[in-house]
């Protein structure tokens, strides 16, 4: 590297001291020898030349790396998990296919031999162009409604997707049991910390939703804030396709409402006019099914209970569930 001043290391959520983790798990004493293993494989690989290493973010076994080149700022992704290598080489060809049909998203830099996630090693690498932007605000109805309406765009484009699921049979993979048994099951396995009234009320929504089948297909499936860039009340680009699996769009659509707002911190969630601003967007695209329009308040109050801690809940997702009922899912319920 031109430069030799150490990159600032960070964590992306972890409570854990970054110069350890940065040791302990990539194998690294200190910033600056990462920053010139970093340097090393970019040239190796994709014949860019560093000028500097500005910062390295972890977490869990993934490594992100901000560097200065003649071309521009780029950002080099590594892992060390070993199974994760064909995952992110399947995530790494499908977010190219989107790049090619025009969505905005960060597309791989192919390297020196075509590929476009490199396996060197211990380590699987992608690098990308540093878009520029800020995080997604949920105070803009704008944006609010430019994000539905890109997530109905995105889900369109994935239905036609030759691309396979990239991992089918990982942790990553939904049921495919009908919608109604698995907010069933979550019911009978995960709530008994939530309220009886506001399990009830949910059974009961269940109970009278249609039971038509939803289809399934690829899906982002982490579509909130923290990986959506905004330049102005535009989006500029959908981040992170690594949680990508196969739902029912409606599934994906209502999480999304409810978790929009969502960070790398004290996740929390949006007021309910967000999620109707969301829907909007999104309807405006494509108008949902007479199905999913029955299951969308469903989900939305069945995800945003899932977040409801058994304990104190600092960041109001009991609230929100109660406000949520309180705007016509059934009759208030006491405080």
């Amino acid at each position: 590297m031109a430069e030799s001043q150490a990159p600032v290391l960070e964590m992306l959520w972890e409570a854990h001291d970054p110069g350890d983790t940065l040791e302990g798990r990539f194998g690294f004493s200190d910033g600056e020898s990462a920053g010139r293993w970093v340097a090393g494989m970019l040239d190796q690989h994709w014949g860019v030349r560093v000028d500097s290493c500005e910062r390295i973010v972890m977490s869990g076994g993934n490594a992100l790396a901000w560097v200065g080149t003649p071309a521009g700022r780029m950002l080099a992704k590594w892992s060390v998990v070993p199974d994760r290598f064909p995952r992110l080489a399947a995530v790494a060809c499908l977010t190219s296919w989107l790049d090619g049909r025009g969505l905005p998203v960060s597309a791989p830099v192919p390297a020196r031999d075509g590929r476009l996630q490199v396996e060197a090693g211990h380590v699987s690498m992608g690098l990308q162009r540093v878009i520029a932007g800020e995080l997604l605000d949920t105070a803009d109805p704008v944006s609010v409604r430019a994000a539905g309406a890109l997530l109905s765009r995105l889900q369109e484009a994935l239905a036609a997707c030759p691309h396979p699921d990239p991992d089918p049979a990982s942790t990553h993979a939904v049921p495919a049991e009908p919608l109604a048994a698995r907010v069933l099951g979550w019911l009978d396995t995960c709530a008994d910390h939530v309220p009886a009234a506001v399990r009830d009320t949910l059974r009961g929504l269940v109970a009278a939703a249609p039971a038509d089948p939803l289809p399934r297909q690829l899906l982002h499936s982490d579509f909130r804030a923290a990986n959506i860039l905004c330049a102005g009340t535009g989006i500029v680009a959908v981040l992170d396709f690594e949680e990508v699996r196969r739902d029912h769009r409606i599934v994906e659509a209502a999480r999304s409402a409810v978790l929009l707002g969502t960070r790398y911190h004290d996740w929390g969630p949006v007021p309910v006019a967000v999620h109707a601003q969301f829907r909007a967007g999104y309807e405006s695209v494509r108008r949902l099914s007479r199905v999913e329009a029955a299951w969308w308040d469903i989900v939305l109050l069945w995800q945003t209970l899932t977040f409801v801690p058994p304990g104190p809940d600092p960041t109001g997702w009991g609230a929100s569930a109660l406000s949520q009922l309180d705007e016509g899912l059934g009759a208030p319920l006491p405080r």
